[in-house]
């Protein structure tokens, strides 16, 4: 027998499915530039222990994500997921694209450290938020008995989020080449997180601005 499911809430898990990979990104494209972010974010008087402090603070984003989802959890039950979500969504949108804007070490010194550890900080803690909390608002949403199918679908974002954030990385560096890339294009993939944290930041309150329409019209009948 077919699932079925209404039509705009399949939207909405669209939506959750494409937000949970642009946070997946969002989250690995700090790993995936590990080597070039301890270049420029750590003296290089010992290039072996700079590239471990980025390592640090990579893994640092995963160990703070569980505070992430209790905080965000909180908040949803509170104030509702979809507000939430776009709460998680704009601050990981944000943070990362800002990391693509922090003067290096050798404008600013040891302060472009904390301020990357600032900001993966910020992504570890929207990452542990929209990650549990899409889930949970699928998991409301659908049937029992579809429930664990439209959930799994969200399970494929963390590698679809490092299949992206390696394609854009290759793509950025072939564009602009091996020298500019180390230069400053490294920046790029960072940035094009201010590109697609606008447009899921639109979708989810269109979204919820139809369902808000919908809910009205069915109360005048």
């Amino acid at each position: 027998m077919a699932l079925q499911i209404p039509r705009d809430f399949r939207r909405v898990i669209i939506a959750a499915s494409v937000g949970n990979v642009i946070e997946w990104y969002d989250f690995y494209i700090f790993g995936s530039l590990a080597a070039v972010l301890s270049v420029k974010f750590f003296e290089q008087s010992h290039p072996v222990a700079a590239l471990l402090s980025t390592i640090a603070l990579f893994t640092a984003g995963f160990l703070i994500r569980p505070l992430g989802a209790f905080l965000f959890g909180w908040m949803g039950d509170r104030v509702g997921r979809k507000y939430t979500f776009l709460v998680t969504l704009s601050g990981m949108g944000l943070g990362t694209g800002a990391i693509g804007l922090i003067p290096t070490y050798a404008s600013i010194g040891l302060t472009a450290a904390f301020l990357l550890f600032g900001l993966r900080m910020i992504q570890g803690l929207c990452l542990g938020g929209e990650y549990g909390g899409a889930i949970t608002y699928v998991a409301e949403h659908v049937p029992d008995e579809s429930r664990g199918y439209y959930t799994g679908w969200l399970q494929t974002s963390p590698t679809l989020g490092i299949v992206v954030s390696l394609a854009v990385i290759i793509v950025t560096r072939t564009y602009f080449g091996n020298q500019v890339f180390d230069e400053w294009a490294w920046r790029v993939p960072f940035l094009v997180s201010f590109l697609l944290w606008p447009s899921q930041s639109t979708s989810g309150s269109s979204s919820r601005r139809r369902r808000s329409s919908r809910r009205s019209r069915l109360g005048d009948r």
